[in-house]
């Protein structure tokens, strides 16, 4: 029975962000069950791609991550379900980019 507290973040630092958007051609076009580890900074984050969520609920399928103060994610390894491996170096950060799944 404690009171009601509305916290807010006042920072002025703008983290910076990149989210990715797979298309798969030779795996599902959604890319659902790719793994995806980013590199920035030093430190590393990893996602998976899910394709459900429960009952009548789903997923995102585009992928969010969280670069602070890093305007460059150095590297972004995306292992997909087909068992391709594509590597991406030096995206910018800030944006939604678009990945395309290579043929071989």
């Amino acid at each position: 029975n404690d009171p009601v507290a509305l916290l807010q973040n006042q920072s002025r630092q703008q983290p910076h962000w990149l989210r990715l958007k797979l298309h798969g051609r030779r795996s599902n076009r959604s890319g659902i069950g790719a793994h995806v580890r980013l590199t920035a900074g030093g430190k590393s984050q990893m996602h998976l791609v899910k394709g459900g969520g429960r009952y009548a609920s789903t997923s995102d399928h585009v992928l969010h991550f969280g670069l602070g103060d890093q305007t460059v994610a150095e590297t972004i390894e995306i292992h997909w379900p087909s068992g391709l491996v594509q590597t991406l170096s030096r995206v910018d950060g800030d944006q939604t980019v678009a990945v395309l799944e290579p043929l071989d």
